[in-house]
């Protein structure tokens, strides 16, 4: 019998542009600023700077590391707050936690710094309808491509693998891992069958009202 719902948040409640916007939008905007350089000549740089580490690394996720980097003066919270006109919830996402949270103990399982989550669950009214909410990076220290986060997840709340689904939309941070373990995984809107990897998927949050 499944007792716990874990959803990822960007991506899979609100809508992705929010990220994008503080990171490619904001940090280049301020590094161009500083350094005389054009908008695009300096987020072309600064994504190739992300690349460079990739994210399965956890200073992908840390905004102050790359303001750091940058020498950049602005303040993480400043940036997020210039941007939360783009924190946005994905079709169904509301209908979806509430019909849910009757049945189920719900979590978020994130890998966006905290400052991050706790913005963007405060702006959707969202804060109150999870019993826990994690942020891989910031809480544990980690991404989630290593099993180790999800056995600690199991073990902080009690559960076994097969009581627990996991929702998101990164095929091997909320699929392939937790699935491993024998968490039944969904992978949200999955397109890609690369390296011909088996995946649950669903086209949208609803599905899940069906699935489970």
């Amino acid at each position: 019998m499944k007792k716990v719902i874990s959803f990822d948040l960007d991506g899979t409640l609100v809508d992705a542009r929010y990220g994008d916007m503080v990171w490619n939008a904001g940090i280049p905007s301020e590094y161009a600023k500083k350094y005389g350089m054009a908008f695009e000549e300096a987020r072309a740089f600064i994504r190739a700077q992300y690349e460079s580490v990739g994210d399965g690394d956890i200073t992908w996720y840390e905004i102050e590391h790359w303001l750091e980097r940058f020498s950049l003066d602005v303040a993480p919270a400043e940036l997020l707050d210039r941007y939360a006109e783009h924190i946005v919830l994905l079709p169904g996402a509301r209908e979806v936690v509430g019909t849910l949270g009757d049945r189920y103990t719900l979590v978020i399982a994130s890998n966006a710094a905290r400052i991050f989550v706790e913005k963007e669950l405060g702006e959707t009214g969202l804060s109150g309808c999870f019993s826990r909410v994690v942020s891989a990076t910031s809480d544990y220290g980690m991404v989630k491509k290593q099993e180790g986060f999800f056995l600690r997840l199991l073990a902080e709340l009690g559960v076994l693998p097969h009581e627990v689904v996991h929702v998101g939309d990164h095929a091997l941070f909320d699929h392939d891992v937790p699935s491993g373990l024998g968490i039944e995984s969904y992978y949200l809107d999955g397109r890609d069958g690369q390296g011909g990897v088996p995946r649950r998927t669903i086209s949208g949050l609803k599905d899940l009202l069906e699935v489970l």
